[in-house]
């Protein structure tokens, strides 16, 4: 049985789905996720265009998807792949482990490495 995934905005005015599991999840610590995120860093999870529905009326900046009522950041999406912010999943928590960290050179000196996750002082190669 596929496992589907709900997630959504914080008024509700936007929803999404995902099915199966992520391709791959990871953290950033890059100044882009920072800002848009406003935390230290962004907990996302890559699953296949396919995979990936919404429903509702989103705005975009950079190719960042978000509802244009709260504000709520939640996926980038493009004809191969969907990128959901993890948070944004309604069961918490979701039992998904990130891989890898990116941008790890910007991460906070208080934050440590996760355990048995691929590091990258910047992006992955």
């Amino acid at each position: 049985m596929t496992v589907v995934r709900k997630g959504g905005c914080l008024c509700g005015k936007v929803t999404f789905s995902v099915a199966g599991e992520p391709t791959r999840v990871g953290l950033c610590h890059c100044t882009d996720c920072r800002q848009e995120s406003g935390s230290a860093f962004t907990y996302f999870g890559i699953w296949p265009a396919h995979a990936f529905l919404s429903e509702g009326t989103t705005a975009e900046h950079g190719g960042r998807r978000f509802c244009p009522s709260c504000g709520s950041r939640l996926f980038v999406c493009d004809e191969h792949e969907a990128e959901v912010k993890l948070g944004s999943l309604r069961d918490a928590p979701s039992g998904i482990v990130p891989t890898y960290e990116l941008w790890i050179k910007r991460r906070e000196p208080w934050l440590v490495a996760l355990p048995d996750a691929e590091q990258f002082d910047e992006d992955r190669p």
